[in-house]
């Protein structure tokens, strides 16, 4: 079997066993977070913080909620790992966010948060203050186990079905499980601008006709 059989093998299993409640449940605390005038805090470190980024273009525009996220200010993100420390970062941006019960942080991470293995607790710091402010916290996640998937309201965990490629099949589906959200029927309150374009120049079409 060549790389490519394999990888793209792992990319149709994974969409056959991803849990769909899961998502659906997302769906309805995204929606709870846009009707109460919430923000949702998108974090993630590394691919992870790349997939924040770009979320946050996407539901503020598609999906009419306002979101940020810590990594898009280098400046201010970096003072805060200078300052707090790396483990803190992302809690005291949250603090000083004033993050309260009408928000959600959205955790996009591979591990999720491990404080035993001291990997990733910027993001584990982050959860527990969210939790603590009864904040809602979702995340797509690699990792049953982490401090995620563990304290989460909603969490997909991307199932481990092949050990060589953990990293960059939950990053894969990070991606996918966003445009599905923000796409969601439910959530999606403005086309995307190629649908959009499509969808004129068929009416435009019609007109002709």
């Amino acid at each position: 079997m060549t790389h490519t059989d394999r990888y793209l093998n792992n990319v149709s299993l994974i969409s056959q066993v991803i849990n769909r409640d899961v998502v659906e449940n997302m769906v309805r605390y995204l929606l709870a977070v846009r009707s109460k005038n919430g923000r949702v805090f998108f974090l993630g470190v590394g691919g992870g913080a790349a997939h924040a980024s770009h979320a946050v273009g996407d539901f503020r525009k598609t999906a009419g909620i306002e979101s940020y996220s810590p990594s898009d200010n280098v400046a201010e993100i970096t003072a805060q790992i200078n300052d707090s420390g790396w483990h803190l970062a992302f809690k005291n941006w949250l603090i000083e966010s004033r993050l309260n019960q009408r928000d959600c942080i959205f955790v996009l991470s591979v591990g999720g948060g491990d404080d035993r293995a001291r990997i990733s607790t910027i993001i584990s710091e982050a959860v527990k203050y969210a939790k603590s402010v009864e904040a809602t916290v979702i995340g797509i996640v690699g990792r049953s186990s982490g401090v995620t998937a563990t304290l989460a309201d909603a969490c997909i965990v991307v199932p481990e079905v092949d050990p060589l490629f953990i990293t960059a099949l939950t990053e894969s589906f990070q991606a996918v499980i966003l445009h599905l959200l923000v796409t969601h029927p439910d959530l999606m309150v403005n086309q995307m601008t190629w649908e959009q374009h499509k969808a004129t120049n068929q009416r435009s079409e019609q007109e002709w006709q």
